[in-house]
């Protein structure tokens, strides 16, 4: 199954946290330090929350799960014959979790992204270590 994943900034994570769980009725599948996500059922929809209370805005960025390596894959290729740029991030470790993703831009330049988890990581940062929150994820 696929879904749509909205991701957050917010200034409290623990508030935040509190109020998705009320508002969905789930409680989050992942909690680490400054990061939550929920995998919500109805609307299938992947809540992912970064704590940035100097973020910009709101909006972190968008993304849709999928269900494997090859439905990146598939998208990859689809938004390349669409004339899209693609970049590709096969086995990167972002959000606690080892993925395979690819980024695409829209014209007003927030980043979306297709990807799907591997593995759980015990770490947050992306393989290379420079990465931050909003470049990683």
């Amino acid at each position: 199954m696929s879904r749509l994943q909205l991701a957050l900034n917010v200034s409290d994570l623990d508030a935040a946290v509190d109020f998705y769980s009320k508002m969905f009725s789930t409680p989050p599948a992942k909690r680490r330090p400054g990061y939550a996500n929920f995998a919500i059922i109805e609307p299938p929809l992947k809540l992912v929350l970064f704590e940035n209370p100097s973020a910009a805005g709101k909006l972190n960025h968008l993304g849709i799960e999928v269900e494997s390596s090859e439905k990146v894959a598939q998208a990859s290729d689809r938004f390349q014959q669409a004339h899209l740029q693609v970049q590709a991030e096969p086995q990167t470790t972002c959000c606690y979790a080892l993925q395979d993703k690819i980024w695409v831009t829209d014209p007003d330049g927030d980043a979306w992204e297709v990807y799907t988890v591997l593995e759980d990581s015990a770490t947050f940062a992306c393989e290379s270590g420079e990465k931050t929150i909003s470049a990683c994820c």
